[in-house]
């Protein structure tokens, strides 16, 4: 049984913080997604995921699209931009490919992970090679 969401769909928790919303195995959301509740996914998700809860993607679920969230466990697999303020944690099980942006990342062995991953507030380095490297000048007596 799945279902398709067309237009865009929010979903908004009561003031209870301790709520999650489940999207099970059997079910396929196209969409957006907003709300401010806690998700758990082991279904199909194509489309936008806007929490200012977490957001925990099971085994079997799999998202394509974007995720913006405070904290996330995958565990299945995310193909999109992924933007987490806190700490993302990949399990061995998760498949991320796409862009990450995290405050933190746990990643465990057997992880696959093909994507760009930028650490919030950390500074962007670029390398150089050893011909671009400024060397002093030379001093002649």
């Amino acid at each position: 049984m799945g279902f398709r969401i067309k237009n865009k769909t929010t979903m908004q928790n009561s003031n209870e913080s301790n709520k999650i919303d489940i999207i099970e195995r059997s079910t396929k959301i196209v969409g957006e997604i907003t709300s401010k509740a806690d998700f758990r996914i082991d279904g199909i998700v194509e489309g936008t995921i806007i929490t200012s809860g977490k957001v925990v993607i099971g085994e079997e679920g799999s998202v394509t699209g974007k995720i913006d969230c405070s904290n996330s466990d995958i565990a299945g697999s995310i193909d999109g931009k992924i933007d987490v303020s806190g700490i993302l944690s990949l399990k061995s099980s998760s498949k991320v490919k796409g862009e990450v942006l995290v405050g933190k990342l746990a990643v465990e062995s057997g992880a696959n992970v093909d994507a760009n991953i930028s650490m919030k507030g950390s500074k962007k380095m670029k390398a150089i090679s050893s011909n671009e490297k400024e060397s002093p000048s030379e001093k002649t007596a």
